[in-house]
């Protein structure tokens, strides 16, 4: 048996869209500009759907944030989705050292006492705005430079499907785009296939999902330290 020896299949958003029509029986010279229209706003939508089942770990990227002292609020990139790992980044005389810090709830921040409490910062409260801020406790003194270091989750490229752009979502989730998108097609086209459609974009979700995680057992312990009942 020879194989291909190559990696490349990744084909154009417009190819995905043809496929996706495909499967509700609308084949490629049945395609008119209304159904186009439709594809351009279902695979942008489709993409908001993927970012709002995070997590998608190849939308991981660094942000460093460096803080300055007695200022509790930042504004964070628009692009973000979701956190992961935050830590500050302690510089003190010429050594780094990286603290995990965790969340705090709308609730649990508003009911600290004093908001303007001044330390090393321990704890963040992420307020998902338009445009996302991040308001850490204690607020950052002047004994170090702290710096915010954060995998964050962002947002997916436009999809676009003029010119053989591709989607921005790697090789193992093209599938769940292709089924994703006849779904939502059958909705618009063909309501008598959305029931199958609907289960086959499900079963290729839940088929993607078993492999997007991070390879690491998942551990559930329960926290109870600071509870007064």
């Amino acid at each position: 048996m020879v194989s291909s020896g190559t990696y490349s299949f990744n084909p154009a958003i417009s190819n995905l869209v043809r496929q996706a029509y495909s499967r509700i029986g609308i084949r490629g010279p049945q395609l008119a500009a209304e159904h186009m229209l439709d594809a351009y706003n279902e695979a942008n939508l489709v993409q908001v759907e993927l970012s709002n089942r995070i997590p998608n770990l190849w939308l991981d990227e660094l942000y460093e944030q460096e803080l300055d002292e007695g200022v509790a609020t930042y504004t964070l990139n628009p692009r973000l989705v979701a956190f992961q790992a935050p830590v500050i980044s302690t510089d003190t005389a010429g050594v780094t050292i990286d603290r995990l810090i965790y969340p705090y709830s709308t609730f649990e921040y508003a009911a600290i006492p004093n908001k303007e409490q001044q330390g090393p910062p321990t704890c963040y409260w992420l307020n998902m705005l338009e445009t996302p801020e991040v308001t850490f406790w204690p607020v950052p003194d002047g004994n170090a430079t702290y710096t915010l270091k954060v995998r964050q989750l962002r947002q997916i490229q436009d999809a676009d499907l003029k010119n053989g752009v591709t989607a921005d979502i790697p090789y193992r989730w093209l599938d769940v785009y292709v089924a994703k998108l006849a779904h939502r097609f059958a909705r618009i086209y063909a309501r008598d296939q959305e029931p199958l459609r609907r289960q086959d974009a499900e079963e290729a979700w839940a088929i993607a999902a078993t492999t997007d995680k991070e390879q690491v057992p998942t551990y559930i312990m329960p926290q109870t330290f600071g509870y007064y009942g």
